[in-house]
């Protein structure tokens, strides 16, 4: 179970690391799959709304998604 929680940690690292690396250049699905990490997406009738904790995020799903949208992001999960 150990080994098991430490792979997924470092699949959350990895992923985490490379969109703070670049957020100028980071796919849709990249940015939904680190969102399912910390919270959840719920669709709505125009946009989606990230939630993570008692943050909302809203963003365009678009690809690639704007780099003011990651940066919004890795700000919700900095304050966690």
């Amino acid at each position: 179970m150990v080994l098991l929680q430490a792979k997924v940690m470092s699949k959350k690292a990895k992923l985490e690391a490379k969109i703070r690396n670049n957020p100028k250049n980071v796919s849709l699905i990249e940015f939904e799959a680190l969102i399912n990490l910390y919270g959840e997406i719920k669709m709505g009738s125009k946009h989606a709304k990230a939630e993570i904790g008692e943050s909302t995020l809203t963003y365009k799903r678009v690809n690639p998604i704007p780099p003011e949208y990651v940066e919004d992001l890795l700000e919700i999960i900095d304050s966690l």
